[in-house]
């Protein structure tokens, strides 16, 4: 699955990378690199939240 982020340099140093497909799912990292390395790691975690979250009904 492919998803498309965003990143931005932090005025504070270093980078903020977030998800828009994923509300809510944002990272950092000191370098752009290590910003979307831990983007990937933050869309894993949010889709295995909302996998388990998910209600399905059979009505």
């Amino acid at each position: 699955m492919k998803l498309k982020v965003t990143l931005e340099e932090a005025e504070e140093g270093g980078y903020i990378v977030s998800c828009p497909a994923l509300p809510g799912c944002h990272s950092q990292g000191d370098t752009a690199v290590e910003a979307l390395e831990n983007i990937r790691e933050a869309i894993e975690g949010c889709l295995e939240s909302f996998s388990e979250n998910l209600f399905i009904s059979n009505r």
